[in-house]
């Protein structure tokens, strides 16, 4: 096997231009089927180890989108209403000896926020919390504290913010922004925490935010369509099959609904909501993977034509090996060396550039770096089967060849 790789690569470099254009065909289809899952497995991977850091008992619920208005018993199904500020507190009074509950109003969604001479572009979001909602989602601050109670429920004009405002009003320096004063709107905000980074991986979220006290929010951005969102930290012991239920069941009370309604609302888990992200990139995937096989249907048949080009020029060479003795099965064993050889080298290059820039995506998204084995692994063995299936005629054409008109070909 060695000397055929040997004599595989000594042919390749007597057909140097067309070997390389082959190999750039093939090396572009597995770049782009690498480099796009390993984005999408990095980007995964980082979304897993957020969802983790909620807590496996950790679940949301919210009011069902606006767009529901199916059809049932030939009537519209009613519009679901956002959950209000009471049903929220009612849920938390009822479920607080089950879990730790968090109420939040998502009060902007665009707001600029300035300090100084300086302000942010109008993405950053404002949000009204309690106490207990970075326990609930995971957050930690890097500077300063938490709101207390006390401070929730007076409504004090005070803010944690997010390392985007830090970076694009203080230059970076968390410590300098602890006691400043922030403007959004017309509420002029004093900073006492600042939230460690959660990089761009969850969309942004918490690094472009400003967090505020609950009745703050209420203040200022409250309405009677004003959109409250419950999560939970079940207890450790806690099934999150039980919870959901229990949740249920206390929001259904909250709500005000009767026995024959439907609930209005749903609950989201950390499992569910990686199970949806799976089924939405498997998409992806997909498409990636196509990209892929119609690039390598391109190389194959290139190579075909490079082999079947590359028998014609070496006829008088096959047939001195065959005067020598060589067989039918050695002749083949050579021609399909050379076209496995060809396609496994173009696919070293497209894993390599693809893993880089799979992970550059990544990085840049605010996944982590991520190295594929198993599309690796998928991938040469697609690159071995497309070297098989386009050699394979050819090397059957060059292994029939009759030895005493090969020596006669000019």
């Amino acid at each position: 096997m060695g000397e055929n790789i040997r004599q595989a690569l000594s042919a390749l470099r007597g057909n140097a231009v067309r070997a390389l254009l082959t190999m750039s065909i093939i090396a572009f289809g597995i770049m782009a089927v690498v480099g796009i899952l390993t984005a999408i497995d990095a980007a995964i991977y980082s979304l897993a180890d957020n969802f983790a850091s909620l807590g496996a008992n950790s679940l949301t619920i919210r009011a069902k989108g606006a767009d529901l208005r199916g059809r049932r018993g030939g009537r519209a199904e009613k519009r679901a209403e956002p959950i209000a500020y009471d049903e929220a507190i009612a849920f938390e009074d009822a479920f607080a000896d089950r879990a730790t509950v968090a109420v939040e109003l998502v009060a902007a969604g665009s707001a600029v926020v300035k300090h100084a001479d300086r302000e942010t572009n109008p993405t950053i979001g404002i949000v009204g919390i309690d106490e207990d909602y970075l326990r609930v989602k995971a957050l930690d601050l890097e500077y300063g504290r938490n709101f207390n109670q006390r401070e929730v429920r007076r409504g004090v004009d005070i803010a944690i913010v997010g390392k985007a405002l830090v970076t694009k009003l203080f230059d970076g320096r968390p410590e300098a922004a602890l006691g400043s004063v922030v403007s959004v709107g017309n509420l002029r905000l004093q900073v006492v925490g600042v939230l460690a980074s959660k990089g761009s991986s969850m969309g942004g979220g918490s690094d472009s935010q400003v967090l505020i006290p609950l009745q703050t929010a209420r203040r200022a951005y409250g309405t009677s369509e004003s959109r409250y969102d419950v999560s939970a930290q079940l207890r450790p012991e806690a099934a999150i099959a039980a919870g959901v239920s229990e949740a249920t069941g206390a929001m259904r009370v909250a709500r005000g609904l009767t026995a024959r309604e439907d609930n209005d609302f749903e609950i989201e888990t950390s499992d569910s909501l990686l199970e949806q992200l799976e089924e939405n990139t498997a998409k992806l995937q997909l498409g990636a993977i196509a990209i892929g096989v119609m690039t390598l249907f391109g190389a194959a048949i290139g190579l075909m034509n490079i082999m079947l080009v590359s028998v014609t020029e070496r006829t008088r060479e096959i047939g001195i090996a065959k005067a020598l003795g060589a067989s039918r099965g050695a002749i083949l064993t050579q021609f399909l060396t050379e076209a496995v050889v060809v396609t496994q080298l173009g696919g070293v290059i497209g894993i390599v550039i693809g893993i880089a820039m799979g992970n550059v995506v990544a990085l840049i998204a605010g996944g982590s770096f991520l190295i594929p084995w198993g599309w690796i692994a998928a991938s040469f063995a697609v690159c071995l089967l497309t070297g098989l299936v386009a050699g394979l005629y050819p090397a059957v054409k060059a292994s029939r060849l009759d030895p005493i008109e090969s020596l006669r070909y000019e």
